[in-house]
């Protein structure tokens, strides 16, 4: 077989050429998707005649959005890391048997959560607060239709994405996100401005650009450059496939479901404490981390089927050396990102904003929040080799314990022992980054060679 009708290529090919082939795309992919929500923002603040009911509404369903995103994620992320154990030990057939559970899993939750979405559309926009004014509630109810019936093109494509990197293909998934990104800031500002259709005209044109890719996706894994081709008879979602895929994707749904959670703990406190100028620096500060978080997230992403597929394969030096290189990506790339943000925040900061009282305060804020952040690059590096290695409960439990054991309870607590309230809230990230960290690593390498020495045969 050739490179493009098996992986073999991933236990023969040099690990740091492996892991650069898989993350570039990975790091790519993700800041696509980041400009995919934003150029929605974009062009509906520029339709005048929405004034700000337009993002308002935007606003209101994108938590409706990560909800999907969260879901979707779980099973890609579970399926990709067991694809590739499955093909790492030989078992061609339970990868096949997996894909197969996987794409029928996807379409019914995602069917189910549209129905659920539509049904209950009202209720569901009044709690995320649509009844600000008539205005934002009739767009939202607008924009909310038709992501809804997005959906499962949505969750399809984010499903499936994973499962192609597990295939050998990370190029192909880094284009689907891509060229999904270039049909939706084409059709934006036609059906925006051209067929005057506002907040209608974003939503149409992002599920159009869904619908495309979903349809790529499609034709690719009915394809002959695919070795885990859709089969017929792999249509059925069986208990003893779904089980693992889905534990093992448990902790990628954590991390996205609780950054909701996440933005209302620092929202509501930095407004109690610190006003609307606290939240303005939270909301700068949000957008800058995520280009920290972004790279390392895709390093790992692309990292994945590279140590799963040797862990499978019983090439524990190789899964060792993935691992190294990983680690000192992410730990060497955290630590340059904090650097510059002790070094020059004011600068960063400015990018994102004109307003000079703005800036002085996120200087001072973002010091504070970053002060830990190079650690981030250890504790994301660990937890997440734990899912490829297939030890999904302890991934489940690492994921949980940064953002809900630490570092959600710190925002409350520590503003408690602080005179300045605010300094307590921005406080709690580099203190929940640094034990979170802290107890990853000693955790993995307490159990690394053991898990190696046990193989993929108990996963």
């Amino acid at each position: 077989m050739n490179e493009s009708q098996s992986n073999s290529f991933l236990a023969e090919q040099p690990v740091g050429a492996l892991m650069r082939k898989f993350s570039l795309p990975c790091i790519l992919s993700l800041l696509v998707g980041a400009l995919y929500n934003i150029v929605d923002q974009l062009f509906i603040a520029n339709a005048s005649y929405l004034g700000s009911y337009g993002n308002a509404a935007n606003s209101v369903v994108f938590p409706l959005t990560v909800i999907a995103l969260a879901i979707a994620t779980m099973i890609g992320d579970g399926c990709c890391a067991y694809v590739s154990i499955r093909l790492g030990a030989g078992e061609q057939e339970q990868a096949h048997r997996s894909v197969g559970n996987a794409i029928v899993l996807t379409l019914i939750v995602s069917v189910v959560l549209t129905a659920v979405y539509l049904i209950f559309m009202d209720p569901i926009l009044t709690a995320f607060g649509a009844t600000v004014n008539a205005e934002t509630f009739a767009l939202s109810r607008e924009y909310c239709f038709w992501i809804a019936l997005g959906i499962p093109f949505y969750m399809f494509g984010q499903a499936m994405n994973p499962i192609i990197r597990a295939d050998g293909n990370p190029k192909f998934a880094m284009v689907s996100t891509l060229a999904g990104a270039v049909i939706n800031i084409i059709l934006d500002p036609i059906l925006i401005f051209g067929l005057g259709w506002g907040v209608r005209g974003a939503a149409v044109a992002t599920v159009l650009s869904q619908a495309v890719g979903a349809c790529w996706i499609l034709k690719f894994l009915t394809g002959p450059k695919t070795i885990l081709k859709l089969r017929k008879e792999n249509l059925k979602v069986e208990r003893n496939i779904i089980l693992p895929v889905l534990g093992l994707g448990i902790s990628s749904f954590v991390m996205l479901s609780t950054e909701s959670l996440l933005s209302i703990s620092f929202s509501s406190s930095l407004a109690r404490y610190g006003g609307d100028i606290a939240v303005g620096a939270m909301t700068v500060i949000t957008s800058v981390s995520q280009l920290c978080t972004m790279p390392i997230q895709g390093i790992c992403q692309g990292g994945q089927p590279v140590m799963s597929f040797n862990f499978g394969a019983g090439k524990k030096p190789r899964v060792k050396e993935a691992f190294r290189f990983q680690l000192t990506l992410c730990f060497g790339y955290t630590t340059l990102f904090w650097l510059l943000m002790m070094l020059v925040p004011g600068v960063v900061a400015g990018i994102f904003t004109s307003d000079a009282a703005l800036i002085e305060y996120t200087t001072w804020a973002m010091r504070i929040y970053m002060a830990g952040i190079l650690a981030m690059g250890v504790q994301i590096a660990c937890q997440q080799s734990f899912m490829a290695l297939g030890q999904a409960k302890v991934s489940l439990l690492l994921a949980c314990l940064r953002k809900i054991i630490l570092l959600i309870p710190l925002i409350f607590i520590l503003p408690c022992f602080t005179a300045d309230k605010c300094l307590g809230v921005f406080l709690a990230e580099p203190v929940s980054d640094i034990l979170a960290a802290t107890i990853t690593a000693i955790t993995f390498f307490s159990r690394f060679d053991k898990i190696l020495d046990k193989g993929a045969g108990k996963v």
